[in-house]
């Protein structure tokens, strides 16, 4: 039964709670900086690799090293082709149409040239760091492991102007910081809730979703459109309202996410993690331990609960433009009630199917024609592995690719 493996979670989850005072916890208790892979051995590394100087292929796959200092280029075929140093404990990242990546690191934002076809005094370009842009907010020493400091969910508006990272402040709330992509430097601080797991943007570039793992709340942000900007009445009729107060900016808006309630507070592992923009109507997915997705609205604030399968604990997600939902399955909380890792391809129309993996997992991306799901195996806490598994959508075939170190964040060049 469903409410009983629930509550198996809640029970098995209570017996380490102890520890988790200590600490922020994650997705369960302690701190990870000392975990290490888990003993699968990894595919054969490639013998055959591109040149550095090469043009970037598209559908190149691009994953954050969260144990380590760098961004890793990934053939999907063969496997790393080349890496750029970004900065410690990379998290998250996202790419622009520009062929730019933005990557949420525990020492600022870097900015990677993907696609190195410029020259410089008659050398060409390898693949590149360009920038690292730091924090506004003060996140304390640089550290690595699930609850260092620093950037963590990132995500691009629609228009590229804006870059939105989710910053982790160690003992205390987070905050959303705005970057202007042009100039490179942050404009704007935004409080959210605690460690912003994922960030995510409406189609209409209009509200930014931070999702606050530890508080059990997505944070939802109003940015400053153009459209409106220019939609400003002449001078001559504000003079009429020259007596009324200054319109203000409008302040962000918590709505709790907490389907099986907040019970355990930061030892619980039944927290928000990854949250997906469905396009046909721009609600907020979020799936629950393979049992329950939450199907927010993020204008209200109310939100409906539809059951899943998996019965896993789950992190990344993603959603194609027809709808298809792909969440990761990182494994059991509880080994004698929940099933192993897996990836879950979930139709517009509710119907799943459930594709096991082999080893924990992070968060997904899915090729242009959504036949492949890359799933990296990085994971937040201990039992991670240096690799992606690549799952034939179809079929439901899996096969392993090594892909640096402790890959977290990925995206489709």
């Amino acid at each position: 039964m469903r409410g009983s493996a629930a509550a198996a979670r809640r029970a098995f989850a209570a017996t380490t709670a102890v520890l988790a005072t200590a600490v922020l916890a994650g997705c369960g208790t302690g701190d990870d900086d000392s975990a290490s892979a888990v003993p699968v051995p990894d595919p054969a590394r490639p013998t055959a690799t591109l040149p550095t100087t090469a043009k970037t292929p598209e559908g190149t796959l691009l994953v954050a090293d969260f144990g380590s200092d760098t961004v890793t280029f990934v053939d999907p075929d063969k496997g790393p082709i080349d890496s750029v140093k970004v900065g410690k404990a990379p998290y998250g990242l996202t790419v622009g149409e520009d062929g730019r990546a933005w990557v949420a690191t525990a020492e600022g934002v870097a900015v990677v040239d993907t696609s190195p076809s410029s020259k410089e005094q008659g050398r060409p370009q390898s693949r590149k760091r360009v920038d690292r842009i730091p924090y506004e907010t003060k996140t304390g020493p640089v550290t690595t492991g699930e609850y260092r400091g620093g950037g963590m969910g990132i995500a691009l508006a629609p228009d590229g102007e804006h870059v939105y990272v989710g910053v982790n402040v160690p003992d205390g709330n987070g905050v959303l910081e705005v970057i202007d992509a042009d100039e490179r430097e942050v404009t704007d601080t935004v409080p959210v809730g605690r460690r912003p797991f994922d960030v995510d943007v409406s189609k209409d570039g209009r509200e930014v979703y931070a999702t606050d793992h530890d508080s059990f709340d997505v944070t939802v942000v109003r940015t400053d459109s153009p459209k409106q900007k220019q939609k400003q009445k002449p001078k001559q009729k504000q003079k009429q309202k020259q007596k009324q107060k200054p319109k203000q900016k409008q302040k962000p808006r918590r709505i709790e996410v907490a389907p099986y309630g907040t019970e355990g507070g930061l030892g619980s592992w039944l927290k928000p993690h990854y949250t997906a923009v469905r396009p046909a109507d721009g609600k907020l997915l979020l799936p629950f331990e393979g049992e329950k997705l939450v199907v927010l609205d993020p204008r209200t604030g109310a939100y409906d609960v539809e059951k899943m399968t998996a019965n896993t604990h789950q992190h990344g997600v993603t959603v194609t433009d027809d709808g298809t939902l792909y969440a990761v399955g990182t494994g059991p909380i509880d080994p004698d009630a929940d099933e192993g890792p897996s990836l879950t391809v979930r139709t517009k129309g509710g119907k799943e199917r459930v594709i096991p993996l082999d080893g924990p997992h992070e968060d997904v991306a899915v090729s242009g024609d959504g036949r492949t799901a890359y799933v990296t195996g990085g994971f937040t806490r201990d039992g991670y592995w240096n690799g992606i598994s690549v799952v034939d959508t179809e079929d439901g075939t899996v096969r392993r690719l090594p892909a640096g170190e402790r890959p977290l964040g990925i995206a489709v060049l």
